[in-house]
Formats: C-alpha cells, structure tokens, sequence
C-alpha cells in the first residue's frame, strides 16, 4: 500500500495561503519595477587593459580580482602598447587626522581619510573617463594604553576603505557612459600630458612614535 502524500502544488498552496501568494506577487512586481536585479558579471567593453598601478599592492592586486571575477573576458597586460583601455593612477593619499583631544592632550578620536586619483583612456590616449578622484573618510575612537590593538584596528579599517574605492571604481569602469564612451571614442579628446606609465611600487608603513599609529608615507601607499 502506498501511503505517500500527494505532493502539493503551486495552485492549492495559493488556495490555501491567499494572502501570502498575492505578497509574494506584489513583491515580485515591486522588485522589477525598482530595476532590481540578482548581481552577476559586468563584462567591460574591452578586452585587454593595462593599470600603473603596483601589482604587489593590496589596493592593486584587489582591483584586478575585482575586474577579472566581474569582467571575465578582460585580462591585464604588463605593456601598454598591449592594451586596449590604459587605467592610469595620477595621485594617491592616505592619512590620519586627529579630531579630538583630552584634558590631557592624548588623541581620543583619529579621522582617517583615502584620496584616490584616476583615468581611464583608449590605446590612442583618448580620454574615456576624464580625472576623477574617489575619497573614502572614516572616524575611529582611540585609546594610545592599547596602542596595538588600535593599530591593527585602523589597519584594517584603511583596508576596509581600500576595498570600498575598489568596488566604487569597478562600478564606474562597468557604467553605460563609460561603455558608450569607449565604444564612440573617435570624438573624444586626447590627452596631450604625458603620464606616468610606470608601477609606483608598494611601500610599508613608517615608523611611528610610542602612543601614535603608523601610516604609509603619501605616495605609492595603495
């Protein structure tokens, strides 16, 4: 004997949930009219693209699994002559500002900001999207009795920064008006300055006194 239950399906459970169904189609519907949609590849309107920003960086080597696990079909170069799209890093900025102070003249409270500088042009240096500069700021309480610890804390949040310009970068280089704009290159301006084409390598942070947090110097930080 065979006492298996019939499975239910779709029409008997709106049967027997009605209200649930028509919230769950009224979802739906809200859903696709706010242009909602499951995050997949944004493939990039080239297919090789050469970066002067430093490799062994973490700031460079995110942005290039970034590019590659979005952009599958793109793959960076090591010449510029070998690139279709030039990424150009044309300044960087990584530092900290106190914000507040004790009676006793120990930092509470640090500010810490990211400035990043970059463009983006075709193999003939035309410029696809013109300078623009990405800034990250973040407030962090401070305690120099577990300078350590906090040390590591602001590490991490400078990296946590780091990755937030990563992806603010990823969805400009993905956007329509950079696709139209490379694809319709042959009426935009070239850039006549020279850039600097070469890496800038990765530095370590400096030394810092007793009681303050170390920081990388302000260039090649990234």
């Amino acid at each position: 004997m065979n006492l298996s239950m019939p499975k239910p399906t779709l029409s008997a459970w709106f049967a027997q949930y009605p209200l649930r169904g028509l919230l769950c189609i009224a979802l739906c519907l809200l859903l696709a009219a706010c242009g909602f949609k499951m995050k997949g590849p944004s493939p990039l309107p080239f297919k090789t693209i050469y970066t002067n920003i430093a490799e062994n960086s973490e700031f460079g080597a995110s942005l290039r699994r970034a590019i590659v696990a979005s952009s599958p079909g793109t793959r960076f170069v090591t010449e510029p002559s070998e690139a279709e799209a030039l990424l150009l890093q044309l300044a960087n900025n990584q530092n900290l500002r106190e914000v507040s102070i004790d009676a006793q003249g120990r930092v509470e409270e640090y500010e810490l900001n990211l400035e990043f500088v970059f463009e983006l042009t075709d193999a003939k240096r035309r410029i696809v999207l013109p300078p623009t500069t990405l800034r990250a700021t973040r407030e962090i309480p401070y305690d120099d009795s577990i300078v350590q610890a906090k040390q590591g804390e602001i590490e991490n949040v400078f990296r946590l920064m780091r990755q937030s310009l990563v992806e603010r970068m990823l969805r400009l280089l993905s956007s329509p008006d950079v696709t139209a704009a490379f694809r319709n290159a042959e009426s935009l301006p070239v850039n006549e300055t020279p850039a600097i084409l070469t890496p800038t390598p990765a530095q370590t942070p400096t030394p810092s006194s007793w009681g303050a947090p170390g920081i990388a110097p302000n260039t090649g930080l990234f």
